[in-house]
């Protein structure tokens, strides 16, 4: 492959991982369940001892059905980085509404993606939710624990546990006028930079 067509190769790759979040949205909010797990690996990792898309519908479908009446995603902020020409890892936002008995839950959150193409097919590996809060809409989710499900115990989420500057933050009021300033992170490093190795956090998906 030529330096002209592995950077074409690598637009189309882009483009290609933007709609396969947005197909993800759609598909879901919609329940068209095999139009939504055909966009992961055949393979994808379901729990610790079950794979496969049969198996991601089934958790998914009872999801759907005991926890929400209808839901919409809207997806905001995307930054893909590429491992290699057919692996790829990003974050992108979403903001979510959910119909839930009588009352409506909005939602901030944010997924950590491992994308592969197979078969010349760009597909989802992995995705890691994030979540901020989550609160009815009439309550503004001030203070800790901002995951506020109704009928559960309020519980914090996960959205800055991948980001170690989270902390190092308010841990460190600047000392200087002039703090000292890293040097930008080289090309596809930017998301690797930031986690610093920083382990992934176990999250409540349910």
């Amino acid at each position: 492959m030529t330096d002209l067509e592995a950077r074409i190769d690598r637009l189309e790759s882009t483009d290609a991982i933007r709609q396969l979040v947005s197909k993800y949205s759609l598909s879901l909010d919609m329940r068209d369940l095999d139009a939504h797990v055909n966009l992961f690996a055949p393979d994808i990792r379901v729990s610790r001892d079950k794979a496969g898309r049969s198996h991601l519908k089934r958790w998914l479908d009872d999801t759907l059905r005991l926890q929400f009446t209808g839901t919409s995603h809207h997806v905001g902020n995307h930054i893909i980085e590429f491992d290699d020409a057919d692996h790829a890892h990003g974050v992108v936002y979403s903001k979510n509404e959910h119909e839930t008995g009588p009352e409506w839950v909005i939602m901030q959150m944010m997924y950590w993606d491992n994308y592969e193409r197979i078969d010349g097919v760009w597909c989802f590996r992995r995705r890691l939710p994030c979540y901020w809060y989550a609160t009815d809409l009439n309550k503004p989710p001030i203070g800790d624990m901002k995951m506020r499900w109704p009928g559960r115990e309020p519980y914090d989420g996960s959205f800055h546990a991948l980001w170690p500057s989270w902390k190092e933050f308010w841990a460190n009021p600047p000392q200087a006028d002039e703090p000292e300033v890293a040097e930008p992170a080289p090309l596809d490093e930017f998301l690797n930079r930031m986690r610093r190795g920083a382990p992934e956090p176990r999250i409540r998906v349910r």
